[in-house]
């Protein structure tokens, strides 16, 4: 058995529990991939730690491959027995969805399922929405079933507006992601709709019209105490809702509230608004309503009228689950099944869609594709594949945990798709000019593979002179010592070297390093990357933490079609953007990750 870091030892005998309890129950050996799904699914804080677990997770599963039955047995009940027996359905369940990903959908019909995605069309969906888009897509790949695009746009706040531009950004994310809507619907297209059953409910006397000012709603709440209107007649109430439609009151004089217990342990579900007043022009209907239902009023209509039978979204839209219940049980209405999970943080992100707006507005941001709005249409413009992004929202299931995680583990997703493919180049930041005495005269060329360990992708030809770019960090970190030029020669760096000359990255111009060639074969020396000076690219690197991050890039990048996807050697991937309409300007590449 291989030597095991004391920090996964309790991992590694969790895995063998895991895994001994699989052979057992199939009667053969256990896969690594179902072996090392359990264990993830079990403990979400191992995720991260997914590659180093890999191995040791295969190890375990050779170890128990040798093992007889009883072995097995007699293993496993050394250990303690099963992590989690599954001695009844629901325990069987939650096992399906450590190993498979995702729980199976409650009461569901193959073929029948139908499903929906409802974003708020105010810029550009995040990585925050992915969760959404794609467990429900997979949702409908497992039941053959059906998922809409509803687009959330009745009027929100006078700080939260519907966009128009938004509607083509979201069917264009979602085209990038590989997720095609079955059917796209629009909120305010389905006014009429929404003011069908409103003077239903006043009549039936759940609802009623409040013209409270929010001082008075305040008290009234904290003391439960009803409101004077609440208590009027019907026939009042429809009065007043047909005086809200014809312009009788002005925006903040009334609204439509429902009827809720006033003593209900939370505040905010006591009489919430159903429907309140607008004179907001409205990016596709302009003025045409005037009195808009909130969220939770118009997806209880339209969640029984698109036959919607499974709403799957985060614990923290539970009040609008109660207020939907509420107002089908007033309609006489049976609406769809609910199923939450937790709050997903990304560690280094902090998603704000209202900020991304102002500063894509202002011209601070490069458009909603600039990668610091963590949209998806920047995800793929750093070259972040759906496929990874798919890969890493699943991986977390249905958890009701709140579960937080470094950006590495959607990197490490996409690095797994990237590596055996994307070839290598090479990039120099904030490079200095070194001249070498002495170089070879016949080495004017030198033969660079474009993948270490995929011969099949080729080689590139790569022109040299005596002149090369390297980082200047790495030059001012090895004064005086002899380096290795990576795949090359050796060079003799020279005692002193003056800081502050890094080379103009268009024309390459700055002061020279002077160095002296000493050897061809490799050594264990310090190994630099290099661009040659030869037709020297100019390269402009966005990072998320540095919109500029300027340097040289070998000759080859000079071509690159927009889109492309490299590894910058001993630097990180980049995908590049289009050429720029100025020839005397640096190639732009997107850094996606190291």
């Amino acid at each position: 058995m291989a030597s095991v870091a004391p920090e996964l030892a309790q991992a590694r005998e969790k895995a063998l529990r895991l895994a001994l309890e699989n052979a057992l129950r199939h009667g053969s050996a256990p896969r690594p991939e179902s072996v090392l799904g359990a264990l993830l699914g079990g403990d979400a804080s191992l995720r991260p730690r997914r590659t180093e677990l890999a191995p040791l997770v295969n190890e375990v599963v050779e170890e128990v491959a040798t093992l007889s039955e009883s072995d097995r047995r007699s293993r496993l009940g050394a250990l303690g027995g099963p992590l989690a027996p599954p001695s009844t359905r629901k325990e069987a369940e939650a096992r399906h969805e450590r190993e498979h990903g995702l729980p199976p959908l409650p009461g569901a019909e193959e073929g029948k399922v139908v499903l929906r995605l409802a974003p708020f069309p105010s810029g550009s969906l995040h990585i925050g929405n992915a969760r959404g888009l794609f467990v429900n897509d997979e949702y409908r790949r497992r039941y053959h079933g059906k998922f809409y695009l509803v687009f959330d746009d009745t009027v929100g706040s006078d700080e939260k507006r519907p966009i128009l531009e938004s509607y083509d950004l979201i069917l264009n994310d979602m085209a990038s992601a590989g997720v095609r809507p079955d059917a796209v619907y629009y909120k305010s297209d389905r006014l009429p709709l929404y003011y069908r059953d409103a003077p239903r409910m006043l009549e039936l006397g759940a609802a009623y019209v409040c013209t409270c000012v929010a001082e008075t709603l305040r008290k009234n709440r904290e003391a439960r105490v009803a409101c004077a209107e609440r208590a009027r007649e019907p026939s009042w109430q429809r009065e007043q809702w047909d005086r809200m439609l014809s312009g009788g009151y002005a925006p903040g004089e009334a609204v439509v509230r429902i009827k809720t217990d006033m003593a209900h342990p939370n505040p905010a579900f006591r009489d919430r608004v159903l429907f309140r007043i607008s004179d907001f022009d409205h990016p596709r209907v302009g003025t045409r309503y005037r009195v808009w239902p909130m969220l939770e009023y118009a997806f209880a209509i339209d969640d029984v009228e698109l036959g919607i039978t499974h709403i799957i979204r985060g614990k923290d839209l539970i009040m609008e689950d109660l207020m939907e219940e509420a107002i089908w049980k007033v309609l006489g209405l049976r609406g769809p099944v609910f199923m939450h999970w937790g709050l997903l943080r990304i560690r280094e992100t902090k998603i704000s869609k209202s900020k991304s707006y102002q500063d894509v507005r202002s011209g601070a941001y490069d458009g909603w594709s600039d990668p610091r709005t963590w949209g998806l249409s920047s995800l793929a413009r750093r070259g972040i594949r759906p496929e990874a992004l798919r890969q890493f929202v699943l991986s977390f299931g249905l958890s009701q945990s709140d579960i937080e995680v470094p950006a590495e583990t959607l990197y490490t997703e996409n690095r797994r798709l990237l590596d055996p493919t994307t070839p290598r180049r090479a990039f120099v930041p904030r490079p200095r000019r070194l001249r070498v005495e002495g170089m070879p005269q016949e080495l004017n060329t030198v033969r660079l593979a474009n993948h270490p360990e995929r011969p099949e992708l080729g080689e590139r030809e790569v022109e040299l002179s005596d002149t090369f770019f390297l980082p200047e960090e790495d030059l001012l970190k090895n004064v005086g010592r002899e380096i290795r030029l990576k795949d090359l020669v050796n060079v003799q760096l020279p005692p002193e070297i003056a800081e502050g000359g890094v080379a103009d990255p268009v024309s390459g111009d700055g002061p020279e390093v002077l160095g002296q060639f000493t050897t061809r074969p490799n050594k264990p020396i310090p190994r630099i990357q290099w661009v040659s000076a030869k037709g020297a690219v100019g390269i402009d690197v966005f990072t998320l933490e540095q919109p500029h991050l300027l340097g040289v890039g070998e000759a080859s990048l000079a071509s690159v079609r927009e889109g492309q996807v490299f590894q910058f050697e001993r630097f990180g991937f980049a995908r590049a953007d289009p050429q720029p309409e100025d020839p005397s300007r640096p190639r732009r590449l997107i850094f996606a990750h190291p």
